[in-house]
């Protein structure tokens, strides 16, 4: 049994622009997925358009509220000599999704886990953003209570002025009343990166320090965008 952990596309019908063959290869040799979202996970296989039946494919869905026993069950259930897949919704698995709890499960199973190349938007932001490479944190999403982000905001804030980028993200349709927050709270020469829509053909990465992004704010609204943070 083999555990692939398959990077998915970051935005509608670039998959022959951004995904390697290899992923193309393995998801037609593979019957049994652990994915974030079946409907979501469906769709992408059948873009591929590797000629495979999707109703005779196996989904199990690990979310969140997933937990390390169900996982355990998924496992058990499986051919020993199967191939098995884990899906993010978007981008690479286990990386910021739920997918890590298939792996941790792997790793005690026995079972070869193998990471496929793919896009992130996570390394491809910071890759354009000219930040430090050598010297970064992913935060994920910050709290939703609005004392409690400003709070952290500022750890952000702190924490990057010593050259260690800051990456955190925020549901999309939440970007708007997030970036007010940023140019709210963060001093004027702190510089931010956004990124949004990334590997999309409406792709929008730019730096500029806040007081530049206070004079033009952009359009962020249900358009999935990291932010990174630097001296």
């Amino acid at each position: 049994m083999t555990l692939f952990l398959i990077p998915t596309t970051l935005a509608p019908d670039t998959a022959e622009a951004v995904l390697p063959a290899q992923i193309k290869q393995v998801v037609s040799q593979t019957d049994y997925y652990f994915v974030e979202n079946i409907r979501t996970a469906r769709r992408f296989i059948s873009e591929l358009k590797l000629g495979k039946t999707i109703d005779d494919l196996h989904f199990y869905e690990l979310d969140k509220n997933t937990t390390v026993q169900q996982v355990k069950g998924y496992f058990q259930g499986i051919p020993p000599d199967a191939a098995i897949g884990v899906m993010s919704e978007a981008g690479c698995p286990g990386v910021a999704d739920p997918g890590a709890i298939a792996v941790q499960m792997a790793h005690q199973l026995g079972i070869r886990v193998v990471p496929l190349v793919g896009p992130s938007s996570i390394l491809l932001g910071l890759m354009a953003s000219g930040f430090s490479g050598q010297s970064f944190v992913f935060h994920g999403y910050l709290p939703i209570e609005k004392a409690a982000r400003h709070k952290m905001l500022k750890v952000l804030e702190k924490n990057a002025q010593s050259f260690q980028t800051q990456i955190f993200m925020e549901t999309p349709f939440r970007n708007n009343a997030f970036l007010d927050d940023i140019l709210q709270i963060c001093h004027p020469d702190l510089k931010l990166c956004i990124a949004c829509n990334v590997s999309a053909s409406d792709e929008f990465i730019q730096t500029k320090s806040i007081a530049q992004w206070r004079k033009a704010k952009p359009d962020l609204h249900k358009k999935p965008t990291m932010f990174l943070m630097s001296q």
